[in-house]
């Protein structure tokens, strides 16, 4: 079988790369477009990953038009070169529009609800949409839900395992504890009228918790000069080792809100964005905290560090969690080796999924 993989995201490429490594173990190839978007070309060159590149894509209302012009042109030439039999992504309006001209399905997946361009564009072209059971929208015939995290496809324990080495390279000692914040640049459509912390927040965040420990901070956009100093550059395939060794994770990010909470890792979603799987992790499972307010987000960050048994709790509701949920990535494998069939399988019986423990 020939997938081609449209990629517009750096966490995509986490979604599919084990997947990847399963379907060519048994033969199969593939093609990969990405576009460049923030560290996606790194992630791919530090993979060994062969792609193409798609640009950047625009910014204004016009500029998005001629970018999907041009993204449909840049994939069409792949695909016509490539000759694939079906098509995958994550929410790629262009993937779809292309695997309808080329006559080929397009796969797709999704757990963001809140990006309502995209959710206009795709599921005209697209032939199935999966979804986590946490996707609360229903909007189509064509959906699918499995029991997963989207963010279990590359940390669930049977294809992730920390490596504390890797964090002793960056100087820190073996024991250290340290805590992990993350600021978003707040560019992205969803981010469009919502909020995290002031840059006074967030130095008072960095000054209450130093006392405890050593702060490293991740930052998307610009920091204060106050909180510069305090700024790590980590590879971004180490993120996720830093992560799983942290003592907290306070961001604005929900998506590694969501690693942290599968790892075990204590963490705080700071932003007014309610997001499903975020939302389903602190009240089913106790693994995540969403707040806004400041003195709330600071109160609940010394509580966490400040109570010896936390490492232990978490990992535990962590078990309980991953107990509850499939793998993902065997699961996409079988859906995409035995497609049609597969989605007439789950159609008639959705336990069938249950198989992928």
């Amino acid at each position: 079988m020939r997938i081609l993989i449209d990629l517009g995201h750096p966490a995509h490429i986490h979604y599919f790369r084990n997947f990847m490594k399963i379907m060519q173990a048994k033969g199969h190839e593939f093609a990969f477009v990405a576009r460049d978007k923030e560290v996606l070309h790194t992630l791919l060159l530090n993979y060994n990953i062969d792609y193409t590149n798609r640009g950047r894509g625009g910014k204004s209302l016009l500029g998005k038009l001629f970018y999907m012009f041009y993204a449909d042109y840049v994939i069409y030439r792949v695909a016509k070169k490539f000759k694939p039999d079906i098509f995958l992504s994550f929410a790629s309006t262009y993937a779809a529009h292309v695997s309808r001209l080329c006559g080929k399905p397009h796969i797709v997946l999704d757990d963001t609800e809140h990006a309502k361009f995209e959710l206009m564009m795709y599921p005209p072209f697209s032939d199935v949409i999966l979804n986590p059971s946490v996707f609360w929208k229903k909007f189509s015939r064509k959906q699918i839900f499995f029991e997963s995290y989207m963010e279990l496809f590359y940390l669930n324990p049977k294809y992730f395992t920390p490596d504390i080495s890797i964090i002793n390279s960056y100087g820190l000692a073996i024991g250290e504890k340290y805590f992990i914040i993350r600021f978003v640049s707040w560019n992205a459509s969803h981010d469009i009228g919502q909020k995290g912390l002031s840059s006074e927040s967030k130095i008072k965040l960095v000054k209450s918790l130093e006392k405890h420990g050593r702060v490293l901070i991740s930052s998307e956009g610009s920091l204060p000069d106050a909180l510069k100093s305090y700024q790590i550059i980590i590879r971004p395939e180490h993120l996720h080792h830093f992560l799983a060794f942290a003592a907290l994770y306070v961001g604005e990010g929900s998506t590694t809100a969501s690693e942290c909470s599968v790892l075990g890792t204590p963490n705080i979603y700071v932003n007014t964005l309610i997001v499903s799987n975020c939302k389903e992790q602190q009240e089913k499972y106790g693994l995540s905290s969403h707040l806004v307010n400041e003195s709330e987000v600071i109160a609940k960050s010394l509580e966490i560090i400040n109570n010896q048994q936390t490492h232990l709790q978490y990992q535990t509701k962590r078990q309980v969690m991953l107990k509850d949920k499939i793998d993902g990535t065997s699961f996409l494998v079988w859906f995409v080796e035995n497609y049609p069939q597969s989605e007439e399988i789950m159609r008639k019986n959705p336990d069938y999924q249950y198989i992928f423990k």
